[in-house]
């Protein structure tokens, strides 16, 4: 069976670019979200690119190793001039909260290991433990 690309992708409107293997183990997946530039604040979708971010996510692990999702998201200048926003990146909700470190599929797991097994165990079952 051959995995495609699409396959490592952690949601629907990430675009996978390139799945490498690094050197220390793990893997590493690269893509980026499809760009929308809706501001949170005020909805108003802007066309002024103000650049880019990379983002870091754990993901499930693969083959018994880690698994680096690392996502380009751009940024944006809103154009409101009554929106308190300046800038503002393209939402991943759909993947990671705000914030996150961790995809929401790896999150939503670690939170029921922790309380089936109270926290400290749950934390040395998972890869994130390490």
């Amino acid at each position: 069976m051959v995995i495609s690309r699409k396959h490592w992708s952690p949601g629907s409107d990430v675009s996978v670019q390139s799945v490498e293997r690094r050197d220390s183990g793990g893997w590493t997946v690269s893509g980026s979200l499809t760009p929308n530039g809706i501001c949170p604040d005020c909805g108003l979708q802007s066309r002024r690119r103000h650049g880019w971010r990379r983002r870091r996510l754990q993901d499930y692990p693969a083959h018994g190793d880690g698994v680096t999702v690392t996502l380009w998201v751009c940024r944006w200048r809103c154009l409101a001039p009554a929106c308190p926003r300046r800038t503002f990146s393209d939402q991943i909700g759909s993947i990671a909260r705000p914030f996150a470190r961790r995809t929401s599929r790896v999150g939503e797991i670690v939170s029921h290991l922790g309380h089936a097994t109270g926290g400290r165990p749950a934390e040395r079952l998972g890869p994130w433990g390490q």
